[in-house]
């Protein structure tokens, strides 16, 4: 086992699978020489050259483009958007031709891409680079969609992601590259459709997913302490919502609090509330509650930003009053 850093098991991962198919590259703005943003390609264009891991102009929507068509011809590209509501400029592509092809083709395209890259709300980093782009995403026929949570899903996430057949986006959070943990030695991969079993409890289900599992497990530590036994499930999987690994946790708590960092209207957790009270509405003791942030633009005053994300004393609350004791 050794400590890695997010950003660098997100690099092991690619490093990887580059290493074992000639037909995965990377492109994106500032990836190559500069390293990306956050050093997740740091020095690969050393070791596989500048054509494997291509700088690009400022041109969203053309190097999605082409990097879809890349995939087509039996590629696999890695794009990875160096602020990922930048990606709101290649949205027609990632909509029209990443999501449909293999349809409207009839079958006959393949679209193995990866599109990946920083989002949520950092630090005062303004409303621009603060958007969580998940629900717009969510919505669009032929997507898988990942998101991150720790270095050891992320590198088995985007592993799994560069070896699919579909186009898959992968949400990495901004606040979660410095997150360090032990990974082991030998090659792993995660499934693209399951949630994460964080914790066994049985009086309440707690769902989330990327940065704000770290905000749920510490409200857990307080929980604990006053009595109280959480059952904590990391989505991960955005899309498909891996519905049946909520249920078989409601049907042992009867009680589903959801816990995201997306905004309230048509977010995540509106999804899951609507497939759980369709088929599932019979195992709940009492209405769901979900924790959204806002549904405004991402201040940049700190105060101002701090008051519109979920915190660890809000999802305590929140459990209070759902569980008596």
């Amino acid at each position: 086992m050794n400590q890695v850093f997010m950003f660098d098991a997100l690099r092991e991962a690619t490093d990887e699978e580059m290493a074992k198919n000639s037909s995965v590259f990377v492109l994106g703005e500032d990836v190559g020489h500069y390293g990306g943003s956050y050093k997740v390609t740091k020095d690969l264009h050393a070791k596989y050259g500048d054509l494997r891991v291509l700088d690009t102009p400022i041109a969203e929507n053309s190097f999605m483009g082409m990097a879809i068509g890349a995939a087509i011809t039996g590629l696999r590209p890695i794009v990875e958007g160096m602020n990922m509501s930048f990606l709101l400029l290649a949205f027609n592509q990632i909509s029209n031709n990443a999501g449909m092809l293999h349809y409207t083709s009839g079958g006959n395209f393949k679209i193995p891409i990866v599109i990946r890259g920083p989002g949520g709300v950092g630090r005062q980093l303004g409303a621009e680079h603060s958007q969580r782009l998940e629900a717009y995403f969510q919505a669009i026929p032929g997507l898988k969609i990942v998101a991150c949570s720790t270095p050891y899903n992320a590198k088995g996430l985007l592993k799994s992601a560069i070896k699919d057949d579909n186009p898959v986006i992968l949400f990495e959070h901004v606040l979660l590259y410095n997150l360090k943990e032990e990974l082991p030695n030998y090659e792993y991969f995660l499934p693209l459709d399951k949630a994460e079993l964080v914790r066994e409890g049985k009086h309440i289900t707690i769902v989330t997913y990327s940065r704000m599992r770290h905000h749920v497990m510490q409200a857990v530590s307080e929980l604990i302490g006053k009595g109280y036994d959480p059952e904590v499930l990391d989505l991960i999987s955005l899309k498909p919502i891996d519905i049946d690994s909520i249920s078989q946790s409601l049907m042992k708590t009867h009680k589903l609090l959801i816990v995201e960092e997306c905004m309230k209207t048509g977010g995540i957790a509106a999804e899951i509330i609507a497939q759980i009270n369709d088929n599932w509405f019979d195992q709940l003791d009492a209405p769901i509650v979900r924790l959204s942030s806002q549904d405004i633009p991402t201040p940049y005053n700190g105060k101002l930003e701090k008051a519109t994300v979920i915190y660890p004393n809000q999802i305590v609350q929140a459990v209070e009053n759902l569980v008596v004791l």
